[in-house]
């Protein structure tokens, strides 16, 4: 008659088991049933929400924002300064160059005097660009978010660039704003924070005007 093993070699086989049961169950089995349900519930936001133009064309994400600048013209200069492209809206500054990244705030407080030029700059230049009166241009138009990757901007800002991305394009004023409306999201829940709007998802619309 044999041996029974001893209860340290149980011990160890018994672990052995469960940590078997639980990789197939907690490692496999489960994260297929997630991965399932998220794909024939909402799968479009499973995938990363991702945007794609007319053509089919995977052109980002709408929960990431972008920059839309004009291309170099000397892609091999890392001196030159991108510029904005007039024909799109203009998401608000990133402190991470809207690299993923990246991802990351300026880290400047309320009495930096380098937060406060880069505000006066941004606000004069945002100002001329648009050609607006600079005490209208938003908060947001100056100043990152805390991610630098957010897509969204005000309606406020959203409507101060109506005018340049029409004249731009060539292309009616109240078909922009009909745009604008149509991708402004209202608050959360009803009540919690502000309305705004997908640059990423307007700008895909935008792009689409005729």
């Amino acid at each position: 008659m044999s041996k029974p093993l001893p209860t340290s070699v149980r011990t160890h086989f018994s672990a052995l088991r469960m940590l078997l049961v639980l990789t197939v169950i907690l490692g496999i089995a489960y994260p297929l049933l997630v991965t399932g349900i998220s794909q024939v519930a909402f799968s479009q936001k499973a995938n990363g929400s991702i945007v794609k133009d007319a053509g089919g064309k995977e052109i980002g994400s709408s929960l990431l924002g972008q920059n839309y600048n004009l291309p170099k013209k000397d892609p091999n200069d890392p001196k030159e300064v991108a510029q904005p492209d007039p024909k799109f809206f203009q998401p608000r500054p990133s402190a991470a160059g809207y690299d993923p990244h990246g991802s990351a705030a300026t880290n400047l407080g309320p009495n930096s005097d380098t937060l406060l030029k880069s505000v006066n700059d941004a606000r004069a230049a945002i100002a001329a660009f648009d050609g607006v009166d600079p005490a209208s241009v938003p908060a947001d138009a100056v100043t990152s978010s805390g991610s630098g990757l957010d897509p969204d901007i005000s309606v406020a800002y959203a409507n101060e660039q109506v005018d340049r991305v029409a004249k731009a394009r060539n292309v009616s004023v109240d078909a922009v704003k009909a745009l604008v409306s149509k991708y402004t999201d209202g608050r959360s829940l009803g009540f919690l924070g502000n309305p705004g709007v997908n640059v990423v998802l307007l700008n895909n619309a935008v792009n689409e005007l005729k």
